[in-house]
């Protein structure tokens, strides 16, 4: 359970009704609504080969591995339109996350929205500045007035569904040991293709009203006189 310290609860509340209130509009292809999330990926490869199955004898993987460093999956998904798309890089920096919302404001799947609300949470890295650090002031200024930054409220990341859709990568793709980014993308690429041909959304339950009940000792307590 995550610990919030009495003077945040308000702040947190209004950043989550804030989020919760996104989840609530209809779909609309014109305002669409984009989670970002990103997620370190370890590499590692085994240290020999392994002993194929046979007969009577199933697989035998050595136990020792090799390290071959990390590498990072940036997630974005629009649950109501059943897509998602995975970057994979070896760096999480200002300027990758400053690339990667260029990539979304410019997507042909973009191309006609008025205004895309990209959900994530309050990384120091995810702000206005890191796109003016990666563009030029007038590269950055078009990109801003393309999206709507909405922030899961700090010790809230839960709140933002590219977790449980990173969660569900994790687990499918990376059941056993993978030694290099490449693979990785692949892995990952394969995954995707077929998520978005089934046209898998996320079903989010959570709302405002279930957390005015279950989270109702984070609301501050006004007092009639």
């Amino acid at each position: 359970m995550w610990c919030i310290p009495p003077e945040q609860d308000a702040a947190f509340v209004a950043a989550m009704e804030q989020v919760l209130a996104v989840y609530h509009r209809p779909y609309d292809p014109l305002y669409p609504v984009v989670n970002m999330d990103e997620q370190p990926i370890q590499l590692i490869s085994d240290s020999r080969p392994s002993l194929p199955m046979q007969p009577g004898s199933c697989e035998k993987i050595d136990f020792e591995y090799v390290r071959e460093g990390m590498c990072n999956a940036f997630m974005f998904v629009e649950p109501l339109g059943g897509w998602r798309e995975v970057h994979v890089s070896t760096t999480k920096k200002a300027v990758d996350w400053a690339g990667y919302v260029q990539w979304l404001v410019d997507h042909p799947r973009y191309a006609n929205a008025k205004r895309i609300t990209l959900v994530c949470d309050n990384l120091n890295t995810h702000c206005a500045g890191s796109l003016y650090a990666a563009f030029a002031a007038d590269e950055a200024f078009r990109i801003l007035n393309r999206i709507e930054l909405v922030f899961t409220p700090k010790h809230g990341s839960w709140l933002n569904m590219a977790e449980p859709e990173l969660s569900v990568m994790t687990r499918q793709c990376f059941a056993g040991r993978v030694g290099s980014q490449q693979e990785v993308a692949d892995r990952i690429t394969a995954w995707q293709q077929d998520r978005n041909e089934r046209q898998i959304g996320i079903n989010w339950q959570f709302s405002t009203d279930d957390a005015r009940v279950k989270l109702k000792r984070l609301y501050p307590k006004i007092e009639l006189r």
